[in-house]
């Protein structure tokens, strides 16, 4: 199916360790992808209800973020509102409860947005530290893969740029900002 707009929604807090992955994952797509027009790329970090606005004027939205599924490190998971919704009214996460928060209250009016949830279960989300885990980084390809995969069947195909930037980069430029050098 094809959107007219679509945004691709990064979340989560990173300042604790793998919660960071979503926020990490955007810049890296807008690093290394061409953008079409159709698309918006959101860092939205921990801005929450904020987001809500993008639940109601675009016609698809992806989120991606960390997941509280039980599994292994790397997991994915992809699901649409309705299985959000449907499960367990016990949220574990920050992000969890305030995705499931807006999408109740978007889902009151009849202008929201198809929404799909793209989550991977982290190592951790607990240690106050700047980056990811080695063991997350190192599923952070199969998560961008998902995430294209989900673009594509909303016709969205992004092409790679030529000069790529990898992860340790972004995360490195991302997580430990420098202040400019005056000259």
């Amino acid at each position: 199916m094809s959107y007219e707009k679509i945004a691709l929604i990064g979340i989560g807090n990173i300042m604790f360790y793998d919660e960071g992955l979503g926020a990490y994952l955007v810049k890296y797509i807008e690093e290394n992808f061409e953008i079409p027009p159709a698309l918006k790329v959101v860092e939205g970090g921990t801005l929450g209800f904020k987001l809500m606005t993008y639940y109601q004027e675009y016609d698809k939205i992806i989120v991606v973020g960390t997941g509280s599924h039980e599994g292994e490190t790397g997991e994915i998971h992809s699901e649409s509102a309705g299985e959000v919704m449907a499960k367990s009214p016990i949220r574990k996460t920050a992000n969890e409860v305030e995705i499931t928060m807006m999408i109740e209250i978007c889902s009151f009016h009849e202008d929201m947005g198809e929404v799909q949830l793209i989550t991977m279960v982290p190592e951790d989300i607990i240690e106050v530290k700047n980056g990811l885990t080695s063991r997350t980084l190192a599923h952070m390809p199969r998560l961008v893969d998902a995430v294209l995969d989900e673009l594509e069947r909303s016709g969205v195909r992004l092409i790679p740029k030529e000069k790529q930037t990898s992860f340790e980069e972004i995360i490195d430029r991302y997580a430990n900002p420098k202040a400019p050098v005056m000259a």
